[in-house]
C-alpha cells in the first residue's frame, strides 16, 4: 500500500472517529447552528432596520458577512478539539498506532470541515427565511459555497495549530476566540471597509475575511452597489481572486507549521 494510499485511510477513519464524537455529543453542534441564526435575526431585524435605507438590500449584505465569519469561528472547534486530544492523551495513542502523522491533523480539520458545511446548510435557510435569495447562476452559487468551505478548512489549520499550542482546553476555549473577534469585526462583514477610519479602513480592505464576504455576495448575486458604500481598493475590486489566494496563502503557512507542532507534540 503506498504512502499516500495509507495516509488517506488513516485520515478517513480519524475523521470518522471526530464526527461520532460529535453525534455522541450534539452540543458541540450548538455553536455552529444557533449562533450564525441568532447572528443573522440579530442584525436582520435589531440592527438591520437602522443601518442604510433599504433593510430587504442590508439582508443579502449582512448574509456574505456571517457566512464568512460563522466558517473563521468554526476553526475555534479545530482548537478545542486538539487541545482536549492533547490533554486527554488521545494523541499519545495515536502516536503508538502505525498511522500517518497527518492523518490526525487532516481528520480533525476535515471533520470540522463537514461542520462548516452543515452550519451554511441552517445559514442558508434562516437566510432564506429574512428575505436573502442567491441571485446569480447555480454555478457561481456553487463556487461560493466552495470559497466559503475552502476558506472554512484554511483557518482550521490556525485552529489546529492554537491548540497545540495553547496545550490545554481552558487556554484553548480564549485563545480560539481572542484572535477571532478582531479579524471578524475589523472587516466588511457587517459593515462596508469603506466607512471605517484611517488604519482601520486599510486593516478591513486587505482583510481576508472581508475578501471572503465580498466574494460571497459577489458570487451569490447579492452585491448592491451603494447599499452601504463601495470601498475602491484592490481587493474588493477582485474579490474572488483576493479571497482565494488568502485561502492558498493559509494553507501554506499554516499547514507546515501545524504539522512540525504536532511532531514535536508528539514526540514528547
Amino acid at each position: 500500500m503506498s504512502v499516500i494510499t495509507a495516509g488517506t485511510r488513516d485520515s478517513g477513519v480519524v475523521t470518522w472517529r471526530n464526527l461520532m464524537n460529535v453525534r455522541r455529543q450534539p452540543d458541540l453542534l450548538l455553536g455552529a447552528t444557533l449562533q450564525p441564526i441568532m447572528f443573522v435575526l440579530l442584525f436582520a431585524f435589531v440592527f438591520g432596520n437602522s443601518i442604510g435605507d433599504d433593510p430587504g438590500a442590508y439582508r443579502e449584505f449582512l448574509m456574505g458577512g456571517i457566512f464568512a465569519q460563522t466558517v473563521a469561528f468554526n476553526s475555534a472547534y479545530t482548537t478545542i478539539g486538539m487541545a482536549a486530544d492533547l490533554e486527554k492523551g488521545v494523541i499519545d495513542r495515536f502516536r503508538s498506532l502505525p498511522m500517518s502523522r497527518a492523518a490526525v491533523l487532516i481528520g480533525r480539520t476535515t471533520s470540522d470541515l463537514v461542520v462548516s458545511a452543515l452550519g451554511l446548510l441552517v445559514m442558508s435557510v434562516c437566510g432564506l427565511l429574512v428575505g436573502w435569495r442567491i441571485r446569480g447562476s447555480v454555478l457561481d452559487a456553487v463556487f461560493g459555497y466552495g470559497v466559503l468551505l475552502l476558506f472554512s478548512f484554511a483557518v482550521s489549520w490556525v485552529g489546529a495549530w492554537v491548540g497545540m499550542v495553547s496545550g490545554s482546553v481552558q487556554v484553548a476555549q480564549s485563545a480560539g476566540f481572542i484572535w477571532m473577534f478582531p479579524v471578524t469585526f475589523i472587516s466588511s462583514a457587517f459593515v462596508s471597509a469603506s466607512s471605517m477610519p484611517g488604519p482601520l479602513k486599510a486593516f478591513a480592505e486587505w482583510n481576508p475575511v472581508t475578501a471572503v464576504a465580498d466574494a460571497a455576495r459577489e458570487l451569490f448575486g447579492n452585491k448592491r452597489a451603494g447599499v452601504l458604500g463601495q470601498s475602491d481598493a484592490w481587493p474588493a475590486q477582485h474579490s474572488v481572486l483576493y479571497a482565494t489566494l488568502s485561502c492558498v496563502v493559509l494553507l501554506v503557512v499554516f499547514t507546515p507549521i501545524a504539522v512540525a507542532k504536532y511532531r514535536k507534540v508528539a514526540s514528547k
